[in-house]
This record gives structure tokens, C-alpha cells and sequence, in this order.
């Protein structure tokens, strides 16, 4: 009988995972502190025609890019004249479970099926549960899925609950848990118990079937328009969204197009807090998972992780939840599109920068993803209010994450909030040196460092020599 224990089973992580995925990650490894990213895509991922393959086998992909006419209008009805961006959408509810995720299933499912795996297992309270469970259930796989959805009181966010009804519609085993330390220990357990394959967000799987939205909007804007589009705007949490669709923009010869992420400014609430566990109105796209992952993209369930988001981000914004909520509204009543609240983040803070570029140039919101009871505002703005938000109309800038969510008064109230790249990558770098115990580093680590931060090696030098690092060059 093995040790069930929390301690003995996390000391089994490495010997769990390798089995549950098929990868060799010390094959890539370089030194405690750099890896062969490249060589992990390019060995472990697939490559984009095979991943377009299996996705067409699937019914996933190529879907519509909608130009959203009336936005674009309303845009450019406040901005500087010339200004306001022809806004367009790439509208991923139309996969099979009502995302993009669909994409980063297809191929971990298929690479499950392929190698003899009974089936797959994904912990995740977003919609990447829906999108393994549909996928499994083509390949004739089991699936299980582990969610976080209630806090100590068994209260939980109708969001969650919701996208729990559609996986186990979807024919997976969903095991909910309370927010806490156990939703690794206990996915570790199943993958050791079942033999299932871990469909992890978060393996160059995931980020290889992620390229080919990338490389369908990069395809679809020249196809129709002649010319690149200015920028890609993307929803960002956990990294995988904004590095597997950079990735198929410069597979498709993008290397021109600005690479925007977004993220709903949660600021001062703890993702693992039984007490803000639901004060929270959006489960995914904030800040509480994207500066962790951005910061240290190893925190998650793999030794490596394939999303590495600083790599490819050319600008970083946030937006407030009550202007994610008021674009919602927008999106239906006047373009016609019910979609759920994911997406509309980006396309929150597309309605803002929009006005910053010339009428003729071309940005894209990235993704939509499907709506429901639970995701529609009205049922995340009434579960606020009996968690003690307040919840009124006013600038979105009185919105205190937890606290107060501020609906718009006026469309032209959208804005984006700036963030530092460089602060970030600072960060990243500090916290890469402290993870890997390395007391001097050499030519070897500072060059991995410019590549994850898309620096110079020049400018690592300087943030070491800030930190105190020990150099040998």
C-alpha cells in the first residue's frame, strides 16, 4: 500500500507526472535554473499541420471573424478624429463545447487516445473542463474532471456551478472540492489510482493546439482585408492563451502585430482565500492568476511549464469587472452576440484601445466563449450582492475588487489600465534565480533569461547585478 499522506504523495509528483503525461521534461532541462524551451514545443508538442488535422477530425477550429460594426462605430464616435480601429472578433463559441479551450483539448485527447490511456483527467474550474470532457467523449475516453467550487460554507459561484452542469453533461465524473491545498493532492491521487492521462493546461499539447487560433486570424484578416491585423488582443490568465496564439501569429509570418494582454483587476484578493474565494466575479482572466503565472509560469502542474506569456506579450493592461460586465450588455444589445464573460474582457479593453489607432488598421478580439445561466451578469451581479458587494452605476474607477463593482455610465468610461513589462520581468527574473537555488550564473542562464523575457542579455546583466546575483560571464 502506498503513503496516502498530503507530504507523500506530493514527494510523488515527478514519478505521477511522468506517467500520467509520457514526457520527459529532464530531457530538456539545461541547468537547475534554464530549460530548452524550443526543444520541449518542438519534441513534445505537435507541429501546426498535424494539430490542424486533428482538429478538423474533431469539429474544432476555423471559426467565423466577425466584424462588430456597430462597436466600431460607437468607438469612433468619441475618439480623436481618424482614430477608432476597425474591432473584430474571432467568435470561439462556435466549437464544440463553446471555447477556445476546444483547441487545447483536441490535442492533449487525441495524444491520451493515441497512447493507450483509458482516460483523461483535468483539474480546472473553467471552461478547459467542458472542452476535455466534449473531446473525451468523441474519443470514447473516460474523463474526470476536479473543480474548486465551493468555499467552507458550501456556497458556491454560480459560474462554476454552471460550467460543472455542462462538463458532467458532457458525460465526465466532476469532483468538487472547497478552495484550498487539495485540488493538486487529490489530482495527483486520481492520476496515480486511474492511470489517466493529465490533459494539463499547461503541456506544449495544450499550447500547440492553441496556435492554430493564431494562425486562423492571421489567415482569415489577409484573406479579407489585404493586410496584418495591428494588434491581437487577448484575455490573460494562466499564459496559455497569449502563447499559443503569439506563437501562430509568427508561424504565420506575423511578426508586426502587437500582442495585447488583458486581465480583470482583481488586485488585493487572494486566489486560495476561503473568504475571497467569492468575492470574486470572474473565475478566470485576473489578475490572481495572470502576475502569478506571468511572474513564475512553473507554478503549475507540470515540471515545465509550455506557457511562458513573457515571451510574447508586447503590452499588459487590466480592466475593472463592472466594465467586463456594461461590454457584455453592449455585446448583446448591440451587435446582437450573447457571449459569455471571459471573452468580453478582451473585448473590454478592445473598445479602449481601439481609439488609439487610425481608422484603417485592424485589431482583433481573440476569442469569445459560450454564455449560460450561471455566466450571465445578471447571475454573477446578484450572487455579489449577497456576498456583501456593492453593486451601482459610477466611474470604473471607484471599483474596489471585493468590494464595490462599478457599472459605466457612459461608453466612453472604458479605458485600460497600463502595466510595467519590465516590473514584470524583473520579477520573473528574481524569482527564477530564488527557485533554482543557483548561487552564480553563467552565459548559459543569462541568455535563457533575455529569451523568457524577451530582453537583452545586456539588460538581464543589469537586473541581476540589482539583485545581487553572482556572475561568471
Amino acid at each position: 500500500m502506498k503513503d496516502l499522506s498530503y507530504e507523500a504523495v506530493l514527494a510523488r509528483n515527478n514519478e505521477i507526472m511522468s506517467k500520467a503525461m509520457g514526457i520527459d521534461y529532464g530531457a530538456f532541462e539545461i541547468s537547475p535554473l534554464a530549460f530548452d524551451y524550443e526543444g520541449l514545443m518542438n519534441k513534445a508538442g505537435y507541429f501546426l499541420e498535424v494539430v490542424q488535422a486533428i482538429q478538423r477530425k474533431a469539429g474544432v477550429g476555423n471559426t467565423p471573424l466577425l466584424e462588430l460594426r456597430n462597436l466600431t462605430a460607437l468607438v469612433r464616435t468619441y475618439a480623436r478624429p481618424g482614430k477608432g480601429a476597425r474591432i473584430l472578433v474571432k467568435d470561439e463559441a462556435a466549437n464544440p463545447s463553446g471555447s477556445f479551450k476546444d483547441r487545447r483539448a483536441s490535442v492533449s485527447v487525441y495524444h491520451a487516445k493515441k497512447n493507450g490511456y483509458p482516460g483523461v483527467i483535468a483539474a480546472t474550474s473553467g471552461n478547459y473542463g467542458a472542452a476535455v470532457a466534449s473531446q473525451a467523449a468523441m474519443m470514447g475516453l473516460k474523463c474526470i474532471i476536479v473543480q474548486e467550487v465551493y468555499d467552507s460554507k458550501r456556497i458556491g459561484q454560480p459560474e462554476i456551478i454552471e460550467k460543472t452542469r455542462k462538463c458532467e453533461a458532457l458525460g465526465a465524473e466532476v469532483v468538487q472540492l472547497t478552495v484550498g491545498p487539495e485540488l493538486f493532492y487529490l489530482s495527483l491521487r486520481l492520476l496515480e489510482e486511474t492511470g489517466f492521462f493529465n490533459a494539463s493546461l499547461y503541456s506544449p499539447l495544450g499550447i500547440s493546439g492553441t496556435e492554430t487560433l493564431g494562425y486562423e486570424i492571421a489567415t482569415q484578416v489577409r484573406e479579407r482585408y489585404g493586410k496584418e491585423p495591428a494588434a491581437v488582443i487577448t484575455t490573460h490568465a494562466g499564459g496559455g492563451n497569449v502563447t499559443g496564439t503569439a506563437r501562430g501569429l509568427l508561424k504565420a509570418g506575423c511578426t508586426n502585430t502587437s500582442m495585447v494582454g488583458v486581465s480583470v483587476d482583481l488586485t488585493g484578493l487572494h486566489m486560495a482565500s476561503d473568504i475571497d474565494f467569492n468575492r470574486k466575479s470572474f473565475t478566470t482572466g485576473h489578475t490572481g492568476f495572470s502576475v502569478p503565472f506571468t511572474t513564475w509560469p512553473d507554478r503549475s502542474d507540470v515540471p515545465r511549464s509550455a506557457a511562458r506569456p513573457l515571451r510574447y506579450l508586447d503590452r499588459y493592461v487590466t480592466v475593472t469587472q463592472g466594465e467586463v460586465f456594461y461590454v457584455t450588455q453592449a455585446l448583446s444589445e448591440v451587435e446582437g452576440m450573447e457571449r459569455g464573460p471571459a471573452g468580453n474582457t478582451s473585448l473590454a479593453a478592445a473598445l479602449a484601445i481601439a481609439a488609439e489607432y487610425d481608422q484603417d488598421d485592424i485589431i482583433v478580439v481573440q476569442e469569445t466563449e459560450y454564455t449560460g445561466a450561471g455566466k450571465h451578469p445578471m447571475a454573477q451581479l446578484n450572487f455579489a450582492k449577497s456576498m456583501g458587494v456593492e453593486v451601482r452605476r459610477g466611474d470604473p474607477d471607484d471599483n474596489v475588487p471585493g468590494r464595490v463593482i462599478v457599472i459605466p455610465q457612459r461608453f466612453e468610461q472604458l479605458h485600460v489600465t497600463e502595466h510595467s513589462l519590465d516590473k514584470l520581468r524583473w520579477s520573473y527574473i528574481r524569482k527564477a534565480v530564488e527557485n533554482s537555488g543557483m548561487s552564480c550564473l553563467t552565459n548559459v542562464e543569462v541568455k535563457f533569461l533575455a529569451g523568457e523575457t524577451r530582453t537583452s542579455e545586456d539588460w538581464v546583466t543589469g537586473v541581476l547585478k540589482e539583485l545581487g546575483v553572482q556572475l561568471a560571464l
